[in-house]
């Protein structure tokens, strides 16, 4: 049975049984993975997956089932009955009603036509990238190269009936540097995209080579007081942070320090935040979320102020609004909760290289050890760090062991420059940045 006529058949079968409304969320996929280890295949894994979870609402009741079988969905139906019947009341539990899905671009076709053997050459060739950048390179560690294709149904009771494939592919590598004085620093580099042209393995390989390199002889520094620039991955780790805060569901549990703070300055007046899930070929983009609701273009943050938070349909109906299209599911085995699709910061007009340029003393910061250990309700943070000294404009040496300490909001209201160089991780993105006057302890 297909699944569109599989969910139409379970919904009605929900109503008939005295449900108010229903929900089927199916996601059907199947991809490859290969990581190389010196010129050959260390690992292959071909998944194929399935998964189908049922909401139903009955008496503003919530109930709940999955499964990852593709067969006997009467007992699924009989367990999300019966677990409404269990539940609390909740005058918030909804649905979302049908509107037209976005136009988006999720699908390529070279990903499906895809051969194992390209998937293997492609992780060789991460790996031998890294390896021959320099002879410094000593062992290059998860040179990983992955595709896949998946299709994703969504049906409620509610008019919504979406259907539509989706592709991705990543790769990902570390690479070990060693000098002659046995001092060995690690870089690494990834990218992940929704089409397969957008990956070049050759230089994600170099581009984890000469990070670790970069690094090799790093020395520790005298406390100091001086700006820093973030590197783009390290912006998006900062960002990351400052995403989970952006939710209305954390807002709602008093778990953000944002809650209250709508139409506020809260960071400095340089950055456009936005959430968008519409941008051809990047891994948050869909034509819905996972409830069916269309995927929008979002500026949360516009010149510093909260514009508002990023919403599903429960969060949404507890504020009396709309739906922002963050509907997110984990897996098949969870309701949807609240997430971003393609966060990213605006990019600005200098390059990175003309902000290292600006500085007569300062710190590129390549690695930030510990951001993911901040405070989610304060944003108070303390991290280590690695990078690059500056010194009138110039590149001396090599740090480690350096830490800054901090609050989210206080790091983003003190950024002054902004570059032009906006790179994705995953679904998050930032340009580099720097920012004014930070107490680095040693």
């Amino acid at each position: 049975m297909e699944a569109l006529e599989l969910a139409e058949k379970m919904i009605q079968h929900a109503l008939k049984n005295g449900c108010d409304s229903a929900e089927v969320f199916i996601k059907n996929s199947h991809g490859t993975s290969v990581e190389a280890k010196d010129g050959k295949v260390e690992a292959l894994e071909a998944s194929r997956d399935f998964g189908l979870a049922l909401k139903v609402i009955k008496n503003r009741k919530l109930g709940f089932s999955f499964t990852t079988e593709n067969e006997d969905n009467e007992s699924i139906i009989q367990e999300a009955i019966q677990g409404a019947d269990w539940t609390a009341s909740d005058e918030y539990m909804d649905i979302p009603d049908y509107l037209s899905p976005s136009d988006v671009l999720v699908f390529d076709e070279r990903i499906n036509e895809i051969k194992e053997q390209e998937v293997i050459e492609s992780a060789i060739l991460l790996e031998k990238s890294a390896v021959d950048f320099d002879k410094s390179i000593k062992k290059v560690r998860k040179a990983e190269v992955s595709v896949g294709v998946g299709k994703t149904t969504i049906v409620n009771s509610r008019g919504v009936t979406t259907e539509y494939d989706s592709s991705y592919c990543s790769a990902h590598v570390t690479a070990l540097a060693q000098n002659q004085s046995n001092d060995s620093q690690m870089g690494w580099d990834y990218a992940g995209s929704r089409r397969m042209a957008d990956i070049d393995v050759s230089g994600i390989g170099k581009c984890a080579a000469k990070r670790a390199i970069d690094l090799l002889g790093s020395r520790k520094i005298t406390p100091v007081k001086a700006p820093v620039i973030l590197s783009e991955s390290v912006a998006v780790d900062f960002l990351e942070i400052l995403s989970a805060s952006l939710s209305a569901d954390a807002v709602q549990k008093k778990r953000s320090f944002l809650a209250n703070k709508i139409g506020q300055t809260i960071i400095s007046p340089h950055l456009d935040i936005i959430d968008d899930g519409t941008m051809a070929w990047k891994t948050g983009t869909s034509p819905v979320d996972d409830e069916g609701v269309p995927s929008k273009n979002k500026t949360l943050i516009s010149q510093g102020i909260l514009n508002g938070y990023i919403h599903n349909t429960y969060t949404a109906k507890k504020d009396g609004i709309a739906s922002t299209g963050n509907a997110v599911r984990h897996s098949s085995k969870s309701l949807p909760g609240v997430g971003a699709t393609n966060l990213f910061i605006k990019s600005g007009a200098r390059s990175q290289l003309e902000m290292i340029k600006s500085l007569p003393k300062g710190i590129l910061i390549l690695g930030a050890m510990g951001v993911h250990t901040a405070n989610p309700i304060s944003g108070d943070f303390s991290v280590g760090l690695s990078g690059l000294w500056i010194e009138n404009g110039n590149i001396l040496y090599p740090v480690k062991e350096a830490v800054i300490s901090g609050n989210i909001l206080e790091l983003f209201n003190r950024v002054e420059e902004i570059g032009n160089d906006l790179r994705f991780y995953g679904s998050i993105g930032a340009p580099s940045l720097l920012i004014g006057e930070m107490d680095i302890s040693a």
